[in-house]
Parts: structure tokens; sequence; C-alpha cells
């Protein structure tokens, strides 16, 4: 259920959380995680799923194997992964990226944020304070 406190996780949160090469944004990112990940408040598209799944298996100093990665998907990523792409959805984005100067991928992390009434997007690849609607991305590595 949606409420006033939901959230929404880019993909960074979920990969700092991982990254023991930064550790302020590791603990950072796991501190997020844990104050909304687990009482339904925080919420992911199936984009930063995929694009966690991607980082994870080649992208990390030290790679997940694919085993790994299935454990992450099933204990942390579905019970986030709540949006889902339409071609409804993706014309929403396109007229975000169209009206406002983001880029198409970031353009369908704010639309699904949207799209899933959230009020803070978590992410350090757009300008902090930025205002869609009733949405504010908020860097927390700053």
């Amino acid at each position: 259920m949606v409420s006033k406190t939901s959230v929404f996780f880019d993909t960074n949160v979920l990969i700092y959380q991982f990254d023991k090469t930064a550790p302020r944004k590791q603990k950072q990112a796991i501190g997020l995680i844990e104050r909304y990940g687990f009482d339904g408040k925080a919420m992911i598209s199936t984009q930063v799923a995929q694009e966690f799944m991607n980082v994870a298996l080649k992208g990390f100093a030290v790679k997940l194997s694919p085993i790994e990665v299935e454990l992450i998907v099933n204990d942390l990523l579905k019970p986030l992964c709540v949006h889902s792409p339409s071609f409804d959805f993706y014309q929403r984005a396109l007229k975000l990226c169209a009206f406002n100067s983001i880029n198409f991928y970031d353009a369908l992390i704010v639309q699904a944020a949207l799209d899933c009434g959230c009020v803070k997007l978590y992410s350090e690849d757009m300008q902090d304070g930025q205002q869609f609607d009733s949405l504010t991305i908020i860097n927390p590595f700053t």
C-alpha cells in the first residue's frame, strides 16, 4: 500500500550496499534500505532490478555468482519491485523526458516513482532537490 512516506530507490542505492570500496556510501545505502525497505515503504521498478542484476553479475569488483544474485532477488528485490512497464508508462516517460532536462532512462525511473505515488526518489544520478510534481529527488550520498 502506498503512503505519503513511500520512497523509490534508484539502482545506485541497491548497488552501494554491496560496494566495499565506498564504505561511506555503503553505510548510507544500508541505512536507507533498513529504514524503508523492510516495512513496505520502499519501491523499485523492474528496470532497477534488471540494472542491479547486470551490475552484480559483471560490474562489482568481486562479481557475484548467479546463485548469489538469485538470493538477493528473492530476499530484497522481489519484495520491493512493485512497478512493471506498460506502453502507456513509456509514453508518459517520453513526455517527461521531452519537457524536462533528464535523459530517457532517468525519465523511466522518475515516471515509475510517480506511478507508484512515491514522494521521494533516492538517486545520485539526478539533481538533488529537483521536483517532479509531488516527487522530490534526494541524493543520499552528498
